[in-house]
């Protein structure tokens, strides 16, 4: 059921508010999972720190209410994460050990003061299904626009919350039997958000109203997998002037009209529990099949209808990720092997530039700034390594606290977000 607080006036008066914060909005904003433009790529100009540890070059770190693993966005000064906090409803602990306030936090990005818990939604008993150790009750990424921000607990709903904290409407209509828990992040695309709903069956891909929450439109992925259950994040893309929203599942990936819903083209594969948000770089399309034997698929987006003999320029099976998402830059794609194995592979033949060991075991996304790469290991270590043709360790980073979720960007900062904190790093 959608609920909606407002009047449609008052409603309209705040998005059209929104709309002049858009464009308002500072090039340092980091409104999203993987930053402005989805890929992992800083473009602002942020001088980024190289070396730290849990006593070095710290601005700040702030322990956390509950437990998320969604990635820090931040605009206009503020940070924002979602959170999981247990109940407190006085009911007996097997009970209340399955229920929680799914939450947005606001968190003061100068000092570090955590401003706001707002509840957003409730997860009860009879919609608390088991999740993955690897996993979280709040482990998608809020989007900021402008006044808006967009939460999304995976088959608990999404909601719209004005950065004052009020909930504008909340949609929990797409409730599915998952696999492991939530986990991809919406996009917003022409004023849609749009994302995966690969659960235990009828997987498909829908997009809500950004305005009201209301489905706009979905599309299931007719085909036969074995495994249905699938997380990715899609990716908005540009073809020939068309817009195109690229959204790996198991077994396939589509590409969609981000106004329609009409599948442009897909690709089948043989792949589940696909995690790795797609990036686009030299007119390709890169995709991770995931689970159990990974290939990295390098696919021209030009095609119509099932493109699968005719359109994958190149594959890989050399050391593939299978959570971490990839970064692209200058020809070259980069990616890490959720065992440690950092790779280099030429963006346009997929030939092997590099393959080497950085130790460790890992689940979050890349980060590129400039001719940076910033690895990030759950045990907390973050690797930094020179872009370009030859391997070169610039830096090796230690905080010493777990650490699943992708790094986010302030200013000159970076955010890494732990089990139990949110830390700014400045050099």
């Amino acid at each position: 059921m959608i609920i909606a607080s407002r009047t449609l006036v008052i409603l309209s008066a705040c998005i059209a508010i929104s709309c002049s914060c858009v464009n308002a909005r500072g090039d340092d904003a980091w409104p999203a999972f993987r930053g402005p433009d989805g890929d992992g790529v800083v473009r602002s100009g942020a001088e980024l720190p190289l070396q730290w540890s849990s006593d070095k070059n710290i601005d700040w770190r702030t322990e956390l209410p509950g437990k998320g693993w969604s990635s820090p966005v931040c605009d206009d000064g503020r940070i924002y994460v979602t959170t999981a906090i247990p109940s407190e409803s006085g009911k007996p602990s097997e009970a209340a050990a399955k229920e929680f306030s799914l939450s947005l936090l606001a968190i003061d990005a100068a000092t570090g003061k955590l401003l706001k818990t707002i509840p957003v939604m409730s997860q009860t008993k009879d919609r608390s299904p088991k999740i993955h150790s690897k996993n979280s009750h709040a482990s998608p990424t809020p989007i900021i626009d402008g006044d808006r921000i967009f939460v999304h607990f995976g088959y608990q709903g999404t909601a719209c919350v004005s950065k004052q904290g009020e909930v504008l409407w909340t949609n929990r209509d797409l409730y599915f039997s998952p696999q492991h828990g939530n986990g991809g992040s919406p996009i917003l695309v022409n004023n849609k958000l749009i994302f995966t709903c690969d659960g235990d069956k009828d997987p498909k891909i829908v997009a809500l109203d950004a305005d009201t929450g209301e489905l706009a439109w979905q599309t299931l992925r007719l085909i036969f997998a074995i495994r249905t259950f699938s997380f990715a994040t899609p990716t908005l893309i540009e073809v020939d002037g068309q817009k195109q929203v690229i959204a790996p599942g198991s077994d396939c990936v589509f590409a969609l009209n981000p106004n329609t819903g009409e599948v442009i083209w897909d690709v089948r594969y043989d792949g589940y529990s696909v995690i790795p948000k797609p990036i686009f770089h030299r007119g390709l399309v890169f995709v991770s099949t995931s689970y159990d034997s990974s290939k990295l698929l390098a696919i021209r987006p030009t095609g119509t209808g099932i493109v699968t003999d005719t359109h994958i320029q190149w594959r890989s099976n050399k050391s593939v990720s299978k959570t971490p998402s990839m970064v692209a830059a200058d020809g070259l794609i980069y990616w890490v092997s959720d065992d440690g194995i950092a790779m280099c592979a030429e963006a346009d033949t997929g030939e092997i530039v590099y393959r080497k060991r950085i130790g460790g075991n890992f689940s979050a996304s890349l980060l590129m700034s400039g001719d940076r790469i910033y690895f990030t290991s759950e045990e907390g270590v973050t690797t930094v390594v020179r872009a370009g043709r030859e391997f070169e360790v610039l830096a090796t980073n230690p905080i010493e606290e777990r650490t699943l979720a992708s790094l986010g960007v302030f200013e000159d900062s970076v955010l890494l977000r732990t089990a139990d904190a949110l830390y700014r790093i400045s050099q």
